[in-house]
């Protein structure tokens, strides 16, 4: 107490609120009546002033901050970052809000607070210490990273199991030589990334392969489980595989793609190679209503091999669990994009892990082993463009870098690469260079019509070589009248719904926001109009044929997990001659018929934000950026909607600015994950 009265007399210069904490609730409670922080925030703070009243104000807005940056997807709050930046650790500005009415922002109430002050009422307080014993807030000594105690729980364990297993397994190389021989073609003047791949994690228990849309990460997994399935029935074993996927769609696109990639593999090697791909949750055992898992450490899953495939999209905890239940000799490989978005819940694991993967980072011990595995000279390589490491972490990693999808003369590749550089002088410039694939509208105000002729007509590219031309959603609806079956069996049904599912997947419109009239709320509302206006579909209050549905959580009782999408169809009915069933195409290849009376959270998805899109991919996508400046808009969330396309991309953008500042901004999450998986 006497420690922290000094503190308060030495502050004297500190704003009120910071010197009391009735005086910092009521601020507080504006805060949270403007939006600027979470009811559950607010509520943060009074318990832990409840448990320990006498309690620094500057205590309990650290830990009010904290809990505000964990909902925006923070694993932790840096002291240096809140004071340098400090309107950034809130929900604000709103649009719209000015006057003397507003309460204080963070940077006025922050001002005058010095670093050294602020930790040194974290460290003296009863509610923070090092992580053991458990305390709510969790301060690691000669670190400014504040935790909530459960994320600093998950970071830490999660640097451990995954630094447990970078130890490096015993390969014969002859062995692992002839079977590569056997996968991959010689390549004399370019590095087979692919190869490389998976000669580096063939010898790890766990392993990342990373790599742009195209460039091969499901062929390259293949064969990894072909290589390894071989080297274990030559020691009489056959090695348990689990696939798993964080989305549904995720899954069902995994599934598809692994087919087609094994029945390209030499016959003796398609043996005991799994072609069904399961979500996490479903992997794990999710147990409904709790954050608990069949699969844990107590009761591990059966699987000597397990790979996730879409693994920019796992959080922080998720991946505690999945390592947890990973039994202590099985392996672990993540498939990925690095520079996609991060994770909707808190954490971008991916991105942390795979930071500086572009620089190869390899020991000469690596690259002596990779050359005697393959013949590659990667050392060449890493010599000229890349970075020599000592991290074991980046030994685990391999960076797939040539894109089989996207060649030369493909926009969709060429302005990912240019989103990805952070110059928005060279996005631009590949939106002037006419690339057939690619097309820019700029609209004129909100009520620009150029929006529901696009999104009901299709883009103005250049027709495919197989004559196809890029679609919008009349060609779901059209097929969907066309096409239904005059005899109406269940064989019949389900043909027709297999169309206009893959009908509705050719076009998809991805937004940045939620809320607003460029946000999923107010375009899901216009596009309907406009397909109404245009006869396309009929609607009342209710559900209506031909409405797509999204689901937004799991719900085990019916099989659906979130990001699941399926389209209402009339079907015929005993009573009244039809009645509406909302079908959904599953991770294993069939369709699920379900009531829509039975579906609790679905929303329209005529338009969906950037991040459910993740997973997915449209053969014509079209990316609509907001007016207004905000922190979503980054250099992630336009590069990932623009590789969700396969065949043409449409940048629908409402003000020309914005996508030069997004191009610019990062997604930064705090965390230390990485810190603590290369530390000396």
């Amino acid at each position: 107490m006497a420690e922290q009265n000094d503190l308060f007399a030495a502050g004297s210069n500190l704003h009120p609120a910071l010197q009391d904490w009735w005086a910092l609730e009521a601020l507080l409670q504006r805060w949270q009546e403007r939006g600027w922080i979470r009811s559950l925030d607010l509520a943060l703070g009074r318990f832990l002033h409840s448990l320990d009243p006498a309690s620094s104000p500057l205590v309990l807005l650290a830990a009010v901050l904290t809990s505000h940056q964990l909902g925006r997807g923070h694993i932790c709050a840096d002291i240096d970052n809140l004071l340098s930046a400090p309107d950034t650790a809130l929900s604000l500005p709103p649009d719209g809000e000015f006057g003397e009415a507003l309460p204080d922002r963070p940077v006025e109430l922050l001002q005058g607070l010095g670093r050294s002050e602020w930790l040194a009422a974290l460290q003296t307080s009863a509610l923070v210490n090092a992580g053991d014993p458990p305390a709510p807030l969790v301060l690691e000594p000669d670190s400014t990273r504040l935790y909530l105690y459960r994320q600093w729980r998950y970071e830490v364990d999660v640097a451990q199991q995954v630094g447990e297993r970078l130890e490096g397994l015993p390969v014969d190389d002859a062995r692992l030589q002839q079977r590569l021989g056997e996968l991959f073609d010689r390549v004399d003047e370019h590095l087979d990334w692919q190869q490389l791949a998976c000669a580096l994690v063939a010898g790890r228990r766990f392993g990342i392969i990373t790599g742009g849309p195209g460039t091969g990460k499901t062929t390259t997994v293949v064969k990894l489980l072909a290589l390894l399935q071989s080297l274990a029935r030559d020691d009489g074993r056959t090695l348990r595989i689990r696939l798993a996927a964080p989305t549904g769609k995720a899954a069902a696109r995994l599934t598809e793609s692994i087919s087609g990639a094994v029945g390209r593999l030499p016959e003796h090697l398609q043996q005991n190679i799994p072609q069904d791909v399961t979500t996490l949750h479903r992997l794990l055992g999710a147990r409904p209503g709790t954050r608990r898992f069949v699969h844990n450490a107590d009761n591990p899953l059966h699987a000597d091999l397990v790979v996730v495939d879409e693994a920019s999209m796992i959080d922080l905890e998720m991946m505690q669990q999945l390592l947890a239940a990973l039994p202590s000799r099985a392996r672990l490989v993540l498939l990925g994009d690095k520079d996609q978005l991060a994770s909707v819940e808190a954490g971008s694991v991916l991105g942390d892990l795979c930071e500086g993967a572009d620089l190869g980072g390899y020991t000469a011990d690596t690259l002596a082993q990779l050359e005697r595995q393959t013949g590659q000279k990667v050392a060449t390589w890493q010599a000229a463009e890349g970075e020599a490491s000592t991290q074991p972490l980046a030994q685990a990693i391999a960076m797939l870098r040539f894109s089989h999808r996207f060649g030369a003369d493909s926009g969709i590749g060429a302005l990912a690469r240019a989103v990805n550089s952070g110059h928005p002088e060279a996005v631009n410039k590949v939106l002037s260079d006419g690339y057939a694939d690619l097309g820019l509208t700029v609209l004129r105000g909100q009520e620009d019509r150029a929006l529901e002729r696009l999104v009901l007509e299709g883009g103005d590219q250049a027709m495919g070589a197989d004559g196809s031309l890029p679609q919008g959603y009349r060609h779901y609806l059209h097929l969907l009248t066309t096409r239904r079956p005059a005899e109406p069996t269940q064989d019949a049904l389900d043909l027709w719904a297999r169309d206009i599912l893959s009908a509705f997947g050719q076009f998809q419109l991805l937004c940045a926001l939620r809320r607003g009239p460029w946000g999923v709320e107010g375009l899901n509302e216009r596009i309907a109009a406009a397909l109404c206006k245009a006869g396309l579909i009929e609607r009342d209050q209710g559900w209506y044929e031909g409405c797509p549905v999204l689901v937004t959580r799991n719900d085990y009782g019916l099989g659906l997990m979130n990001g699941d999408i399926g389209i209402t169809l009339a079907v015929p009915a005993e009573q009244d001659g039809q009645a509406l069933r909302v079908v959904f195409p599953l991770a294993d290849g069939t369709l699920k018929w379900v009531l829509p009376s039975r579906l609790q959270a679905i929303e329209t998805v005529y338009a969906m934000t950037v991040h459910k899109s993740q997973g997915s991919e449209f053969a014509h996508t079209a990316l609509l950026l907001p007016p207004a400046v905000n922190p979503v808009l980054t250099r992630e969330l336009v590069y990932t909607g623009i590789t969700r396309a396969s065949r043409w991309f449409s940048l629908l953008l409402a003000h020309r600015g914005r996508l030069d500042d997004a191009v610019r901004a990062r997604v930064r999450r705090a965390s230390g994950l990485r810190s603590r998986l290369t530390m000396p």
